[in-house]
């Protein structure tokens, strides 16, 4: 068997996943730049205590910690038999890995808030890194695309932030997309209405893996935690439950009596869905009270889009966060943003075939390497046409004319040039087109109309 070097989870890119990734962050890019978001870079380390207590236990667990450096162990007195794993950590390491970039963000606007235009639309792309059990769309490491607007309460940027996500998906060219909607104070409303011995974050903990392990045992996981049958029929029928929000809504309050966090979340809810209607966005749009985005920072609307057409998760997600940025002593800043996975994107978009089809084509044109004397002429050539901004390169040993077709065809030339001994005394180029075959004996300048 063949010995594996790399570590699983932690990928490596080919030229053609390399093209068609800095084609999506382009598409992305610009979507953010259209909207008025501007691009920071955050550090990919973080202090390990900006990451833990962030994203609830299960996501503290995911978290790649960083040992200390130097003799560290010298320095600390444990004894291992008498302290469990997370005491242990917090001894050796004082770093991490960033687990997202919403975090790092809101250190970013504490450091920086007598610099910054409050409300602050920012846009960042980079690596994140969870220590998760890898498998297709869920890597250890992977590119988040984040949009954020921080500094205001207003809905409206819910709004503008949904908009933005229907207009970048739109030019993708994927519509066989929905868009999902919930409230965490709906959530906790609901929460707050049954008996039990969890937390509310654990509670949505155990709903986020409704798409993992089933509606079943998302029921005996409810039960475990002290929930009573007849709360888990109703939490079960909630969201199997077809229809509008008028429809969801009314099936809580027929169960349930009102309270300040079903009130306020209801409110908030129906400003969305009234606004967004008016607006005709391209995508599916649906009501969905078990989605909990289980990341504890959330505190409003929470989104996420999923894939009609495959079982990949979700393409992206989001949602409103108003004390994230109390961890690093700044209150009253709420914020709320969005996050493209482009590791899951780029799957949807080739399985949905939506890649441009000259993304295969890597280089321009390949001159064929006859001799000394004609790879001087050619590079000559080269040269010029790269001023052109037309990529080329010259095949770099003499050897067999079929191994440098082969090569040509390998690399996605569009074009092979031949500059032989006739071609010379002619001062003419032998240009053949890899895609139907068509030779023509050609000037240069001739040769630049057709390129």
């Amino acid at each position: 068997m063949k010995k594996k070097f790399s570590l699983s989870g932690m990928p490596d890119f080919n030229p053609l996943q390399i093209k068609r990734r800095e084609y999506a962050l382009s598409v992305i890019r610009e979507s953010f730049e259209i909207f008025g978001f501007s691009p920071i870079q955050t550090s990919i380390v973080e202090k390990r205590e900006n990451l833990f207590g962030s994203y609830g236990d299960d996501g503290d667990k995911l978290i790649f910690q960083i040992l200390r450096s130097g003799d560290y162990l010298n320095k600390i007195d444990i004894n291992l038999k008498n302290i469990n794993c997370n005491e242990l950590s917090s001894l050796i390491s004082d770093k991490a890995l960033r687990y997202d970039l919403t975090v790092p963000f809101a250190r970013f606007v504490s450091e920086n808030q007598s610099t910054i235009n409050f409300p602050f639309r920012r846009y960042e792309i980079g690596s994140v890194f969870r220590a998760d059990r890898p498998q297709k769309g869920r890597l250890r490491q992977f590119t988040q695309c984040d949009a954020d607007i921080i500094g205001s309460k207003s809905l409206w940027l819910e709004i503008d932030l949904l908009t933005l996500v229907d207009y970048t998906l739109n030019k993708f060219g994927l519509t066989n997309t929905v868009i999902k909607i919930s409230n965490r104070k709906i959530l906790e409303g609901l929460f707050e209405s049954f008996v039990s011995n969890i937390s509310f974050s654990k509670f949505c903990i155990i709903i986020d893996k409704l798409d993992k392990i089933g509606l079943d045992k998302i029921g005996e996981l409810l039960l475990d935690s002290g929930f009573v049958q007849k709360d888990i029929n109703f939490i079960k029928n909630l969201f199997l439950l077809e229809g509008s929000f008028s429809d969801k809504k009314s099936y809580i309050l027929s169960a349930l009596t009102i309270n300040d966090n079903l009130q306020l979340g209801f409110e908030e809810l129906s400003f969305l869905i009234d606004n967004i209607q008016k607006l005709s966005l391209v995508q599916n749009i649906e009501i969905d009270f078990s989605l909990a985005r289980g990341i504890d920072y959330y505190t409003g609307s929470i989104f996420e889009v999923s894939s009609l057409s495959g079982n990949i998760g979700s393409l992206l997600g989001g949602g409103r966060y108003d004390q994230l940025t109390e961890k690093f002593h700044i209150k009253d800043v709420s914020g709320v943003g969005v996050s493209f996975g482009l590791d899951r994107l780029c799957l949807t978009l080739d399985d949905a075939g939506l890649f441009p089809d000259d993304i295969n084509n890597n280089i321009d044109c390949l001159f064929i390497n006859f001799g000394l004397e004609e790879a001087k002429i050619s590079q000559s050539y080269i040269l010029q046409l790269r001023q052109f901004n037309i990529s080329s390169e010259l095949y770099p040993d003499s050897v067999k004319l079929n191994k440098q077709m082969n090569y040509a065809n390998k690399r996605g030339a569009k074009f092979v040039v031949m500059i032989g001994e006739e071609e010379i005394k002619q001062n003419k180029i032998m240009l053949k087109n890899m895609l139907n075959g068509k030779q023509e004996l050609l000037s240069f300048d001739e040769l630049l109309k057709i390129l």
